[in-house]
């Protein structure tokens, strides 16, 4: 029934630009917050992102602050990441997942490992490579 469908991965050179989009269906989509969590090779779960339900709050894990930006359109069901200045360390699969309750604190996760069962709802995540 709930499906998160992420778009817009792909190969990028170095201080390129990338948009991922994460299409949503099957849950009151302007109700959850939306978070972005990758998976570089070898490594584990990095929370990257959230947005609350309307947009009005959004947070970042130190290492993409502007960099990325994360919004969303609740007219479409959908969030977005802006990834600009490319860099090799953002390499990974990213995925875009939910929850019916809050994640770590208020959503924001730095610093915390993250795991599978943090989230209710994933996707099935794209791949963005950055290479040089």
């Amino acid at each position: 029934e709930v499906q998160l469908v992420e778009s817009g991965g792909g190969l990028v050179q170095r201080g390129g630009s990338l948009r991922l989009s994460c299409a949503a269906s099957g849950f009151t989509f302007n109700t959850y917050w939306m978070y972005w969590v990758r998976q570089a090779p070898g490594k584990g779960l990095e929370w990257v992102s959230v947005i609350d339900s309307r947009g009005g709050r959004t947070d970042y894990t130190e290492s993409v602050k502007g960099r990325f930006t994360i919004s969303r359109d609740n007219a479409k069901n959908t969030v977005y990441l802006q990834m600009n200045s490319l860099k090799s360390e953002d390499t990974a699969l990213y995925y875009c997942a939910t929850k019916s309750t809050t994640v770590c604190s208020r959503g924001y996760c730095d610093t915390q490992k993250i795991e599978r069962k943090d989230f209710d709802y994933w996707g099935q995540g794209t791949q963005v490579t950055v290479s040089s």
